[in-house]
């Protein structure tokens, strides 16, 4: 006799766009990017790998919809103009962008190989754009420097998430590096060790994020 929470029997379960992407996320937070199949998704969802393409043409398509999905609410952290200096309220858009792609494993980079052109996107994009206008920048300079800000925090994010994945060989654990440093002559990556092999990564980040928003300054003038 079936029940109602066998996926196999009786009715086939009612997907829909947003239930994938939910589901999908929770994948990614489960196991990772790499073990995230649209048969996985679909064993998950019990359906048949075919009812997901009903949604998503390709698995391309389901990773830019989970991005779009991660960047909802980074817009709102600018706040409403004159809420504080220009270069504040980048900073905390940036930071909202980090806290958010870290809110998932493997966050930044699902967010890193899709150009998702929804609202939860394109409003951060246009807060961030706006607050430098708004500033006084000119709109190439807005442009670029959406970019190079857009482009830091992700990548920071994704060098953050690699270090800290367990078992997977990403960035060089604190320990092999400083073999490596005492193997050579190496003195002043010998000096700065304790600051080279910090996990601290907000203080990487903030350290990062000022560098480049007193560039900008700089070249408002």
């Amino acid at each position: 006799m079936s029940t109602p929470s066998s996926p196999t029997r009786g009715r086939p379960a009612r997907i829909d766009r947003t239930r994938t992407v939910e589901a999908a996320l929770d994948l990614l937070d489960e196991s990772g990017l790499d073990a995230l199949t649209m048969r996985r998704l679909a064993d998950a969802l019990g359906v048949q790998v075919g009812a997901l393409y009903r949604y998503f043409a390709t698995k391309q398509d389901l990773l830019t919809a989970m991005a779009e999905r991660m960047a909802g609410g980074a817009a709102d952290a600018a706040g409403p103009p004159g809420d504080g200096d220009w270069s504040e309220r980048a900073a905390r858009l940036a930071r909202a962008l980090r806290t958010a792609l870290l809110a998932h494993r493997d966050g930044a980079r699902v967010f890193a190989g899709t150009h998702a052109t929804g609202p939860n996107t394109l409003g951060f994009s246009d807060s961030l754009v706006g607050v430098l206008r708004e500033a006084g920048f000119g709109d190439g300079e807005a442009a670029r420097a959406l970019y190079a800000v857009t482009h830091f925090t992700v990548g920071h994010t994704l060098e953050e998430q690699a270090a800290l994945r367990p078992g997977d060989g990403g960035t060089p654990e604190a320990g092999a590096l400083r073999e490596a440093v005492a193997a050579g002559t190496y003195p002043h990556l010998a000096a700065t060790l304790p600051v080279l092999t910090s996990t601290d990564f907000a203080a990487h980040f903030e350290f990062g994020l000022r560098l480049l928003l007193d560039g900008l300054r700089a070249v408002r003038g």
